[in-house]
């Protein structure tokens, strides 16, 4: 069985969890606490798994992969049954990938912890400047991806009737908008995307509040 390495309120992690939800993959989890024992994700054991010291980790056998986009992809590729999360059209499959991008790539590295703890440690940001930080940032991502999805067909999800890696990407962003108290009243396409994604079982079930390693 496939081995999975996360944390309750990673973003990486929960759009894997997302992914593995939407295919109806099972796997065995294996928490790494980003905040106990000084970070678990630094232990000798968990880099030799992960040299970036970040989660996610997906192991299959002899198989270890890192890297959410890229795991996301894997199960899809592996798993061609149900549900595809990387549309077979080529010109839409481009968009998707686009779009989770501007996320993955653009919008969630500069609120991830290692940034967060930098800011802190050599500039002496205090939480209200840390919170400043993320939602500015997120922020401005989010209205960017707002713009993509107003130059798409209206549908119930950012491109089509089904989900995709797209709005595997998008979901976990909105809850860090709403954790960084980011004001989502202008992006009305990602509010009503969100609200339909979060009334699947596939993704209220990936929530970070409903996972075994969620702490206060």
């Amino acid at each position: 069985m496939i081995r999975f390495y996360g944390y309750f309120r990673s973003s990486s992690a929960y759009r894997c969890r997302i992914a593995f939800n939407l295919k109806g993959i099972d796997y065995d989890f294996v928490s790494v606490h980003l905040r106990k024992d000084g970070g678990q994700q630094k232990k000798e054991d968990y880099r030799a798994r992960n040299p970036q010291a970040l989660v996610p980790t997906l192991e299959d056998g002899d198989f270890t992969l890192t890297q959410s986009l890229a795991i996301i992809e894997w199960l899809d590729e592996t798993h061609p049954e149900g549900v595809r999360l990387v549309p077979e059209d080529k010109e839409v499959r481009a968009k998707v990938r686009a779009f989770a991008q501007v996320v993955a790539c653009d919008i969630h590295p500069l609120q991830n912890l290692r940034v967060l703890d930098y800011l802190k440690a050599e500039f002496g940001a205090d939480q209200a400047a840390l919170d400043r930080w993320c939602g500015r940032w997120i922020g401005d991502g989010l209205a960017a991806c707002e713009a993509l999805l107003e130059k798409q067909p209206t549908a119930t999800f950012a491109f089509g009737e089904n989900p995709t890696l797209a709005d595997i990407c998008l979901i976990p962003q909105v809850f860090s908008a709403e954790r960084f108290g980011v004001d989502l009243a202008a992006m009305p396409r990602v509010r009503a995307i969100a609200e339909a994604a979060n009334r699947l079982p596939a993704f209220a079930d990936a929530h970070p509040r409903n996972q075994p390693d969620a702490d206060a």
